[in-house]
């Protein structure tokens, strides 16, 4: 390491939507020299950029055997968070009991690794409790439209996740040196925390030449969720359908084998894994899932969005984006031609996307929020 350079750990839960938000920030670090080492586990381990060195510290936790465990324990709950109900108390649940799994290994790893600050996101609050077990500073990294806090302060009441950190004697998490806020203003979320402009990270896969420049007719793009599960509102097959009846190009990004395989309506194409990022700039919309990363992907970009409710987050996304006249928010029923007409043609939805491209722009760099919280951190 250079001169005054510091280590940072960064630490999520074993999900690729969990680590990837957080990559531009280790990066910036990186870039200034500084030595960097994320941790996290299952998909999330594949996803992260070449040459970027990440500690494997959750590969043995199951979400299927925590959903089930929640499912027998808390019934009504788990189906409010189905309809995209369930606040904070499910997710805190879930994540409680994920980080509860992994802590060890994460508190052995900040030990090992002896950082100088550990980065986690909200979801990853055993990289807080870590850093509190070896007197560690703790950045807050918000990775999604909500209050980073709210969300840590779920995952630690959590009854395994309290006896977990109790094992570690940590019984209350102290302030964190720093909280990181991405949502733009004007989504009117009521965060503290210090802004820094959310940047898309680079994903796997390469951009195909015809996706790199418009096509003769609007162009919507397609794409789903990460994670399988119940109800995860997958706009693939809906799209699919109303293909035909749209007067645009409609591109599915990572359908399934027998989609892509199948027979296809002349303006359908179908892509592998593709840098969203670098497809958006000539895109007219996007139709998703509703998942943050997406989201805030084609806010960033200046994009109309049309956003499916569903489980979890997803409700509360979609709901955002529809308030801010940035898109639309639409079950798969009301998923309609004419809503995806709608989408590419309302010229109000396409101001307001760009109003909050601009406004993301506006915020500090990665660059410059690491060069600063480096500097705080010099003796």
């Amino acid at each position: 390491m250079k001169a005054g350079a510091v280590k940072v750990l960064f630490v999520a839960a074993p999900l690729t939507g969990h680590l990837l938000p957080m990559v531009p920030l280790a990066q910036a670090f990186r870039d200034a020299g500084h030595d960097v080492l994320l941790a996290s586990g299952g998909a999330a381990i594949g996803a992260a950029p070449a040459g970027m060195p990440i500690e494997d510290v959750a590969s043995t936790v199951s979400f299927t055997r925590i959903g089930v465990g929640l499912l027998l324990a808390h019934p009504k709950l788990v189906r409010l968070e189905l309809a995209g109900r369930g606040g904070t108390r499910m997710v805190g649940h879930t994540f409680g009991r994920a980080n509860a799994w992994f802590l060890d290994a994460v508190v052995a790893l900040v030990e090992r690794y002896r950082p100088d600050l550990v980065v986690h996101e909200p979801l990853g609050a055993a990289g807080a409790v870590a850093a509190a077990r070896h007197g560690v500073p703790a950045v807050l990294h918000e990775t999604m439209p909500f209050d980073g806090p709210s969300l840590v302060a779920a995952v630690t009441a959590d009854p395994t996740m309290r006896t977990a950190m109790r094992s570690h004697n940590v019984a209350e998490l102290p302030d964190p040196f720093a909280v990181l806020s991405i949502s733009p203003p004007s989504l009117g979320l009521a965060s503290t925390g210090r802004p820094m402009r959310y940047v898309p990270p680079a994903s796997t896969g390469e951009l195909p030449e015809w996706l790199g420049s418009p096509g003769e007719r609007p162009r919507v793009l397609v794409s789903h969720s990460t994670i399988a599960g119940p109800a995860v509102g997958d706009p693939i097959r809906p799209m699919l359908k109303l293909a035909p009846a749209l007067d645009a190009e409609v591109v599915l990004v990572r359908p399934p084998a027998r989609v892509a395989k199948g027979a296809l309506p002349p303006n359908v194409r179908c892509v592998g894994w593709v840098p969203l990022r670098e497809a958006l700039p000539h895109a007219a919309a996007i139709v998703h899932h509703s998942g943050a990363g997406t989201m805030f992907g084609a806010l960033a970009a200046g994009k109309p969005q049309l956003a499916l409710v569903g489980p979890g987050d997803r409700r509360h996304n979609a709901e955002l984006v529809a308030r801010r006249g940035a898109g639309i928010a639409a079950s798969t029923k009301e998923l309609t031609a004419a809503t995806v007409a709608t989408l590419v043609s309302d010229p109000s939805i396409r101001v307001a996307a760009a109003e909050v491209a601009a406004e993301i722009a506006a915020m500090p760099a990665p660059a410059e929020v690491a060069a600063k919280l480096a500097a705080e951190l010099a003796p």
